[in-house]
């Protein structure tokens, strides 16, 4: 199979402090190479979501690092991860972001593959005088794996499991957003907002755990929510009760449950207000018992980060693709809930529609930073981005993740230490 070969470059003390990184990071394309065999390469990657590919036949292309994959579902109802690279001359055999099909065929030659990845035909194979087509199937990563129906491959032969890697912490994040729906079960078959930037993929994951900018980068579309004589939007002030937390493995949370917690009756009653809420909160309540509803509406999903490339926040599903050191591609899911009234769905996606859309008042905030931020790299005199908030008042908790303030830079300072860890594993 294709592989990145990873070979040391530089020491990674001299660029990654515990509290600061130095610019080349994010603009070193030698280093960007590095991140491709060391990071993605080895660790669990996201692909994709099973709902997205729910009959046999369906498919989504998607990306393994850089590497262009196929996300299916073969006859026999298996879900394949495929290499979009046909074995011939290694042109792509799927071209369409996504549908339903008999198998891929390669349109520079012809070779046709089944679902599950297999050579199914060769044009004129008689010209061949050894061709071994039991050989000759598309690549696989391999090892896949899933959780509630989020899709990993990693490109590593062994290591951790991808319930290792991922850890209970952030298995019970996923878990939160999940159980909103009495089945259990989320659905990604909206449509994809689709988002590019000239700059490092990992100002998108630096920014997406980041509860310090919205107050400033999002005020008007704060503003707005406001109106005249409306409530202001207090949970990302420096004295707000919502936390920051690192859950292991370079995952990383925006933690909100606290500070819904003193709005979580009102928010309950004012649910069950209307009929279409009030059988929602039944349905809850009798698929997963009133406690563990109660539970999973206080706290509202979740706003995380799966390093390196999966962000699960409010009602979206995010995947970061990286293209080059210097570009990026973000893809925005909306995830609805299986088992609802049409009503919640349709509030889901307003909600949505309103900050992440092209439309919407929030987004495109973060994307004109990330090129304020590229822009700025350029100035080398001083090269050190700081990531010092809160680190004086960090603090374990019960369950062995690292808690903070919300405005602190606890998540920021965990995702680095993770991709120092792994940059610097031979």
């Amino acid at each position: 199979m294709m592989r990145i070969e990873a070979t040391t470059l530089t020491s990674y003390d001299h660029l990654v402090r515990p509290d600061a990184v130095h610019g080349d990071v994010y603009t070193d394309p030698g280093i960007f190479r590095e991140e491709l065999g060391r990071i993605f390469s080895r660790c669990w990657v996201y692909i994709g979501h099973e709902s997205e590919i729910p009959r046999p036949g369906d498919f989504k292309r998607s990306t393994l690092g850089t590497r262009p994959v196929i996300l299916c579902r073969d006859r026999d109802h298996r879900v394949q991860v495929l290499f979009n690279r046909c074995r011939h001359r290694a042109a792509l055999v799927c071209l369409p972001d996504s549908g339903n099909a008999e198998g891929f065929r390669c349109d520079y030659h012809g070779w046709h593959y089944r679902l599950s990845g297999e050579l199914a035909g060769v044009p004129y194979a008689e010209a061949y005088e050894h061709l071994d087509m039991g050989s000759l199937g598309l690549g696989k990563p391999p090892r896949v794996s899933s959780y509630r129906g989020f899709v990993f491959a990693s490109c590593a032969a062994d290591g951790a499991s991808l319930e290792e890697e991922l850890g209970h912490p952030c298995m019970e994040q996923i878990d939160l957003f999940c159980d909103l729906s009495p089945e259990g079960r989320i659905r990604l078959q909206a449509g994809v907002s689709k988002l590019a930037y000239d700059g490092n993929w990992k100002l998108q994951m630096e920014n997406s755990i980041d509860g310090y900018h919205p107050n400033f980068t999002h005020q008007s579309f704060f503003a707005g929510m406001r109106g005249p004589g409306g409530a202001r939007v207090d949970m990302f002030d420096g004295n707000s009760t919502a936390l920051c937390r690192a859950l292991g493995n370079g995952h990383t949370l925006l933690d909100y449950r606290r500070y819904n917690a003193s709005h979580a009756h009102a928010r309950i009653e004012a649910l069950q207000a209307s009929s279409w809420g009030r059988r929602y909160y039944q349905d809850l309540v009798a698929a997963h018992g009133e406690q563990r509803a109660e539970t999973v509406l206080s706290a509202g999903g979740t706003h995380m980060n799966v390093f390196p490339n999966l962000v699960v926040l409010g009602q979206q599903v995010r995947t970061i693709r990286p293209i080059r050191h210097d570009r990026t591609e973000v893809l925005l899911a909306p995830a609805l809930l299986e088992g609802v009234p049409d009503e919640i769905n349709t509030q889901r996606l307003r909600a949505y529609e309103a900050f992440y859309s092209p439309q919407g008042g929030g987004i495109h905030d973060d994307i004109e930073m990330f090129s304020r931020v590229t822009e700025g790299l350029r100035c080398d005199y001083d090269p050190w981005l700081l990531f010092q908030r809160g680190r004086h008042r960090e603090q374990e908790d019960e369950d062995g993740t690292i808690v903070g303030q919300v405005t602190d830079e606890v998540s920021q300072r965990a995702m680095w230490r993770r991709w120092k860890a792994l940059m610097e594993t031979s």
